[in-house]
């Protein structure tokens, strides 16, 4: 036996925006036998297992366009305004489940862009949040993502600056320093999520008061790959997992600290499973 012992950090897991969405399917499922959901209502594989395990239907925008007279939940991270055009046009009743944080940065965007603004976005371009952005600009905004910060894109004298919510607000300071640096104005609207800049804070904490880190995440979890990292910077000794399947005894030491902790799309339960886990070796 090693005699672990282990803590989950009481701020990990599900952020309000998240809790919400979860709670409307399953809100919805207890009383109706299936709901569709427009892509992954979160980046986890193991509570997409259990939701569709209620009923919840994964589909994408292809399948969108042919589904007619059903309901169908619009996830967290919010949608184009095409979108809820193809849902009118098909009789579809929708839940909408966009983060009221998200919800706002479009809404601002848009005006950006009504008013004849060149809009540019820091963020993960293949991002369902990001994609979302872009689409309340009719396809026109310039998404800059922060590999792209050694060779930015020519742009225009002066661009109004967004920012992905789940983006570190450090490597979003960097971009609006570059842009001026090239002579550029920026009026820059700090979109970060605060509730998630603030966890990465407080995870850097947490990461350096325990021998070894498990963090768990869903491998698609943008957010997850930032605190992970957080974590790696702060402790080495920090190990990326998805279920308890993917933990490895010989981590660990006889006596360690163990700190078990997550991303804003991880589960409590899940981080309770790894932790029992844990306590077994």
């Amino acid at each position: 036996m090693l005699n672990l012992s282990s803590t989950i950090n009481e701020e990990s897991g599900f952020c309000f925006g998240v809790i919400y969405a979860v709670q409307l399917a399953e809100d919805y499922l207890s009383q109706n036998d299936h709901l569709y959901c427009l892509g992954a209502l979160v980046h986890n594989d193991m509570e997409l297992q259990r939701l569709k395990s209620l009923g919840l239907r994964i589909i994408d925008r292809r399948q969108l366009q042919a589904l007619k007279n059903e309901v169908v939940m619009i996830r967290a991270h919010g949608e184009a305004p095409a979108t809820y055009r193809q849902a009118r046009r098909n009789g579809l009743t929708l839940i909408d489940a966009s983060c009221p944080v998200i919800l706002k940065l479009q809404h601002r965007i848009k005006r950006a862009y009504e008013a004849g603004e060149t809009v540019l976005i820091f963020g993960n371009r293949d991002h369902a949040e990001v994609i979302g952005l872009v689409g309340q600009t009719e396809g026109k905004a310039i998404v800059v993502d922060e590999s792209d910060l050694g060779q930015l894109p020519e742009l225009p004298p002066r661009v109004s600056l967004f920012c992905q919510t789940t983006q570190r607000p450090k490597a979003f300071y960097r971009l609006k320093k570059l842009l001026e640096n090239r002579g550029i104005q920026v009026d820059m609207q700090d979109t970060v999520c605060r509730q998630v800049a603030d966890r990465n804070n407080r995870l850097k904490v947490f990461a350096g008061s325990f021998d070894k880190i498990v963090f768990v995440a869903g491998a698609a979890s943008s957010n997850g790959k930032m605190l992970f990292r957080t974590c790696k910077t702060v402790n080495p000794n920090s190990y990326f997992v998805s279920s308890t399947y993917d933990l490895k005894p010989d981590w660990f030491e006889p006596y360690d600290k163990v700190g078990i902790c997550g991303a804003t799309s991880t589960p409590m339960w899940l981080m309770e499973e790894i932790q029992t886990r844990l306590q077994s070796y």
